[in-house]
């Protein structure tokens, strides 16, 4: 069953459907053009295919819309979608524009628009979801709202002028890092900026994490130095490594004499290292644990929720002390093995026997050929002394072997391989941490 009112921002992330079932993608806009007099009309939908391709779907090609899905006639043309002059992106552009009523001057928001079907197959823009000023000075809560016609309203931002950055991320709340920064990738630097500016610090660090590094370092040329520490603090610190790396040095020593120390720590060790090494695709926060403890406690360590999946794989068993550089690694434990024994088996007895560690030093090839040849999600690395350093996860090998332009690279043609890669200039690199492990 099809409805004849949609409102939009719930179409976000919905399904999309062929007629025979099969999941086509997702909804990631919805397309309008402007009218003389009329309300604008809908001409189709934005969809994200596999391939984190973005398709244009004529309305005329949408047999149903309701219960969160959508159902197409199975005739979607697989270009990439590139938007044209007098055509208009609802969530991106049209969402939080400013509005006066026609009748009494009251100036509003737009925090939603409703589509309507007019007749078979034919969509236009029905009634608006407004917010207006709140009517008190209280710094509480919000204005109150109300619904509009389009014709009851007037535009105080022209056609095609940015909206409130703030309704675009409430409008992409519940993506996921890849996929937000997809749609970033999308904007304009302009418009990129303002978001970013609106995303919390621990958002922020993690749609960086998947954005190229041209796009990475363009979006940190505009934050102060205090919220550019801040946001290091909360990325993976290899990627804050990565990242840091191609800043100019008066900027990356500024940076890290205002991160937490023990982050800084962790990136000043990373930086080091080259960049096609073991030691400079290595994460330092994996888990470790002591040969004492038990099956219980390792899967409590790796069903912490913050924790990345290809860290909570395994746990790294050592000697005393227990963050890296650690004192003499032992070995692994995979989260299968231990899900075969009771929970108060120590883990020590449970090491995987066969799995050799890499040195520091190895390069990114041997490491690759470790991780392919034993089917692996992770690798330690370890130093001279064979203490643990941290490990390099399948991601980190990933990122390193696909170009740097892959996200935007045609799904359906071979890769680009030739990468350049960045070579850390070492930082000063006085000793971070004490001989016995702590900070």
């Amino acid at each position: 069953m099809s409805a004849t009112r949609v409102f939009v921002a719930r179409l976000a992330g919905c399904s999309v459907f062929d007629p025979a079932g099969d999941k086509v993608g997702k909804v990631r806009d919805v397309l309008v053009v402007y009218r003389h007099t009329e309300p604008p009309r809908v001409v189709g939908l934005i969809v994200e295919v596999p391939g984190k391709r973005r398709v244009f779907v004529g309305i005329g090609r949408v047999t149903s819309i309701g219960s969160g899905q959508i159902i197409t006639n199975g005739l979607i043309t697989l270009r990439r979608f590139e938007q044209r002059g007098g055509e208009t992106r609802v969530i991106a552009e049209l969402l939080g524009r400013r509005v006066s009523m026609r009748r009494d001057g009251v100036r509003a928001t737009i925090e939603d628009v409703a589509m309507d079907e007019v007749a078979e197959g034919d969509w236009e823009i029905g009634q608006l979801f407004l917010r207006k000023p709140k009517t008190t000075p209280s710094p509480f809560g919000k204005g109150p709202t109300a619904f509009a016609s389009w014709q009851d309203v007037r535009e105080e931002t022209a056609p095609g002028e940015a909206q409130s950055a703030e309704h675009l991320i409430a409008a992409y709340s519940d993506l996921v890092p890849a996929d937000l920064a997809n749609t970033l990738l999308d904007l304009t630097p302009e418009r990129r900026h303002e978001v970013a500016a609106e995303l919390p610090d621990d958002r922020l660090a993690d749609v960086l994490e998947e954005l190229p590094e041209n796009e990475q370092v363009e979006i940190f040329a505009q934050l102060d130095d205090h919220r550019a520490a801040g946001v290091l603090d909360q990325m993976q610190p290899d990627d804050a490594a990565d990242l840091i790396a191609q800043l100019s040095e008066e900027r990356k020593e500024e940076l890290l004499g205002l991160m937490e120390p023990e982050e800084a720590d962790d990136v000043r060790m990373l930086l080091s290292y080259d960049a096609d090494t073991a030691g400079g695709l290595m994460t330092t926060e994996p888990v470790i644990v002591s040969a004492d403890a038990t099956v219980a406690e390792g899967l409590a360590l790796i069903r912490r929720h913050e924790l990345a999946p290809a860290l909570g794989a395994a746990v790294c068993v050592t000697l005393p002390p227990y963050e890296p550089p650690t004192g003499r690694f032992l070995g692994m434990v995979h989260f299968q093995r231990m899900l075969r024994y009771p929970p108060n088996e120590r883990l020590g007895t449970l090491l995987d026997q066969q799995l050799e560690p890499v040195r520091v030093d190895a390069t990114a090839l041997e490491v690759t050929r470790v991780m392919a040849t034993y089917n692996l999600v992770s690798v330690p690395v370890v130093d001279a002394a064979h203490r643990l350093v941290g490990v390099v996860t399948i991601d980190d090998v990933l990122d390193h072997v696909l170009p740097d332009d892959w996200r935007s690279q045609d799904p359906g043609q071979p890769l680009n391989r030739t990468r350049p890669r960045i070579r850390r200039a070492p930082v000063n690199t006085t000793p971070n941490r004490r001989t016995d492990g702590t900070r």
